[in-house]
């Protein structure tokens, strides 16, 4: 098969489908002809089959019934001329109809025979004219009259029954011989059809032959050889070409992987480039990670210093010389108290925000009803301020990091409490449904809501809707959700035409929780907190921040050594409106 072998497209061959149609239409038309010469013989077959069983083979039988009935009519007649007794006439009444059924049977087959008819007919010319002459004149005369004449009469019609006779078998020779001719022809055409029909068993099979051998040069071979240049570029011999071969479509096939291996390889040399690039940058994100730390380290501890002291001595000068300066200078130390008590949050929450992901990383089994537990006597004396109620559903166990988890519904609840309708009973609810893979949970309040627009910018950091006179905060509580429900794997937003107040919905990860889970001692214990975060606090530190969690005023009467003005989640509206 030329043109199988080629190497490039630009050299003249057929493609597959060219090669296959040509193939396919020339075994067609090879056995469209031997599919003729086939149903030829098998109608020939037919009409030779349909000569000796429906013309041959009953004409001859019927011819030898005819012969017997009048056998029978002779015999009837010479036995009651010779008897005198009307029961020897019952032999040749009986050949009478077997003559009329045999006659009828013999037009029937011999009907576009003009021969066979011809010789019917000299045996019934034959046979009138001794019915004529003797059978039906014996026939009719009374057994009484019967008499030496009346046999003498039968045996001078002797000569004529014989010309019956000679009528009769020249008719059998006759049809004897178009039955061993019609035998003939149909041993002849079976002959026929058996040399067609394994002339045309040879042709399948010769053609089979070749279409396997076509389609193993044309198109197997081929693909092999471009499979195995295929394998050998994958095992990493990048610049192995891809040799193109076979019909024209093949080639072009070839030829576009070997386009592909190209462009691969200038890929792969520029993402090896990239990849080197961004090993530096790696090295200098570890670089300036450090260095955040160290800054974050320093914030968390020398910068705060210096804050601490500024609203200390703004409280020692507030509590020593209130009264005794004017109206203005006590206005002026109050701001600055608490420009210091705000700067000291924003640092705080800030850190928080930065450790989401980094210094909180590990997870474990954490009971989401004990979490709850924990939050709503960190938040008891805001709630019973507010005059809210918080109820939730059952909470699921799950695998998330514990710190974080508590600061996600501490920011969610404190957030619902603060943002209350004055006129209307606040009521803090929290659902939970699974679905799937995940816990769909859902903070639901009567608040004062938030307008669609804002859906979105309330979880971006210190975006605030509100100024902190009406609703005190540093905008980052909302963002800090969002940051660790993402970083467990979640989604968080806030659930559009829900009214009246807001409802934000979360999802977290299901994870069952381990049959041999420890359980801490001290979660029993009320008011205890193994998850709270410790890292660069002091003791005195976390409990004047809970302090102010629970939304106590910063205590301005305390010793200017000991003033702390750490907020929290109470604090991180997250621009709520």
């Amino acid at each position: 098969m030329k043109g199988f072998h080629g190497r490039g497209v630009g050299r003249r061959s057929w493609t597959t489908r060219r090669w296959l149609m040509t193939s396919v239409m020339a075994a067609l038309s090879v056995l469209l002809v031997l599919g003729a010469l086939g149903a030829w013989v098998l109608h020939r077959a037919s009409e030779v089959t349909d000569q000796l069983t429906e013309r041959s083979s009953p004409a001859l039988i019927a011819s030898l019934r005819l012969e017997k009935a009048l056998l029978d009519q002779e015999t009837g007649i010479r036995g009651y001329a010779l008897a005198g007794q009307l029961s020897y006439l019952e032999p040749y009444m009986r050949g009478i109809e077997e003559q009329e059924s045999a006659v009828v049977e013999l037009e029937r087959v011999l009907h576009d025979d003009a021969a066979g008819r011809a010789d019917l007919a000299a045996v019934l010319g034959a046979t009138e004219r001794w019915h004529a002459d003797i059978a039906r004149h014996v026939a009719r005369t009374e057994p009484a009259d019967m008499g030496p004449d009346m046999v003498e009469r039968v045996e001078s019609g002797k000569p004529q029954f014989d010309a019956v006779r000679a009528a009769a078998e020249v008719q059998q020779r006759h049809l004897e011989d178009a039955l061993r001719a019609a035998n003939r022809d149909l041993d002849e055409v079976a002959k026929r059809r058996n040399a067609i029909f394994v002339a045309i068993g040879m042709v399948i099979v010769v053609l089979a032959a070749l279409v396997f051998e076509g389609l193993r040069r044309g198109v197997t071979l081929p693909l092999e050889r471009l499979s195995a240049d295929a394998r050998t570029v994958s095992r990493g011999a990048f610049d192995h070409p891809i040799q193109a071969s076979g019909p024209a479509d093949l080639q072009q096939l070839a030829l576009d992987v070997e386009g592909m291996r190209r462009r691969l390889l200038a890929e792969l040399d520029f993402t090896l480039r990239a990849r080197a690039k961004l090993d530096e940058q790696a090295e200098d994100l570890r670089r300036s990670n450090a260095e955040l730390e160290q800054f974050a380290y320093v914030a968390s501890h020398d910068l705060q210093e210096p804050l601490r002291k500024v609203a200390s001595f703004c409280q020692l000068l507030q509590r020593r010389y209130a009264g005794q300066l004017d109206e203005r200078a006590d206005q002026y130390i109050e701001f600055a108290v608490d420009g210091a008590n705000r700067m000291q949050a924003l640092i705080n929450d800030l850190l928080a925000f930065s450790r989401v992901g980094r210094t909180d990383g590990d997870h474990e089994t954490v009971d989401l009803e004990r979490t709850f537990g924990r939050v709503a006597d960190t938040l008891s004396f805001a709630v019973e301020e507010s005059g809210a109620t918080v109820t939730h559903d059952p909470l699921p166990t799950l695998t998330a990091n514990p710190t974080q988890m508590t600061t996600l519904f501490q920011n969610l609840l404190s957030n619902a409490v603060k943002f209350r309708d004055p006129e209307v009973p606040s009521h803090v609810h929290v659902s939970v449904a699974q679905s799937g893979e995940m816990w769909e949970f859902a903070v639901t309040d009567n608040g004062i809501g938030i307008e669609p627009e804002y859906a979105e910018r309330v979880f971006v950091i210190f975006q605030r809707l509100h100024a902190k006179d009406a609703y005190p905060g540093t905008g980052i509580g909302l963002a800090m959700c969002k940051k660790i429900v993402e970083f467990h794997g979640g989604e968080i937003e806030v659930a559009p035409g829900h009214s009246p107040g807001a409802r934000i919905t979360f999802t977290l990860p299901v994870a069952d929780a381990p049959d041999d889970a420890l359980d801490d001692p001290a979660d029993d214990t009320p008011g205890a907190d193994p998850d709270r975060e410790t890292e660069h606090k002091t003791d005195h530190e976390t409990e004047h921040e809970t302090e102010h969690e629970n939304g106590a005023v910063p205590d301005h009467r305390a010793d200017a050594e000991n003033a702390t003005g750490h907020t929290t989640a109470d604090d991180r509206d997250g621009g709520r409106t």
